[in-house]
């Protein structure tokens, strides 16, 4: 089994390569680091074809795409929200997904039953929204979008996808406050994935295995 998780370097993204990485699976994780198995910016299209053809003839079995950043945190509607804010969101938590997902479809179709698991969040959901934070919400639930929309799709390719809220985590991004650690977090995504099939592609689900209103 081999899996590409974007966003590696630290977080849930750095906790998911550890958790699949001690169990003996193949992991790829990426980030802007050179240091990094494949050095990765998802913003810029060069970067994912060279991504691309560094993993040349490998079948990727699931590919998680949790790279995304939360620029506007604590911005004020009066002043905050700046155009630059929204293009560098949505360059990473949107557009930055979907050429992961495209830049990955061959070595994806190689594999048996294909997976690709969105990190999305609760900040998504249109049914639950208590205001603030417009960029990281819209970018999230853009994202809720393009991954639903690509489960139908892929679906007669025998590809499943699959959007996840991670929960609210002990992260740089979540803070120390936060509900549950990142080890949680972890521990909760990795039984999803594993329980996502053709059956139950385009799921929103939480962590911990809820259904998420959308």
């Amino acid at each position: 089994m081999t899996i590409v998780i974007t966003g590696a370097s630290r977080g849930i993204g750095a906790g998911l390569a550890r958790h699949y990485r001690d169990r003996g699976v193949e992991v790829f994780g990426t980030s802007r680091s050179p240091a990094a198995d494949i050095e990765l910016d998802v913003t810029r299209p060069a970067s994912h074809t060279q991504m691309a053809e560094q993993l040349q003839g490998k079948v990727v079995d699931l590919l998680v795409c949790n790279a995304g950043v939360f620029l506007d945190k604590g911005n004020d509607i009066e002043t905050g929200y700046g155009a630059d804010l929204w293009a560098q969101s949505f360059a990473t938590n949107v557009t930055g997904v979907f050429l992961s997902i495209q830049a990955l479809l061959p070595h994806l179709r190689r594999a048996p039953a294909p997976k690709i698991a969105i990190i999305s969040s609760q900040m998504a959901s249109s049914e639950q929204a208590p205001g603030g934070s417009y960029i990281y919400r819209a970018s999230k639930a853009a994202v809720l979008n393009l991954g639903r929309n690509l489960a139908a799709d892929l679906k007669d390719e025998g590809i499943a996808v699959g959007i996840y809220h991670p929960g609210w985590v002990q992260t740089d991004m979540g803070g120390q406050a936060a509900d549950i650690t990142t080890d949680e977090a972890v521990a909760g995504l990795v039984d999803r994935f594993a329980g996502l099939s053709l059956a139950t592609t385009g799921v929103f689900e939480t962590w911990d295995g809820r259904a998420h209103p959308y």
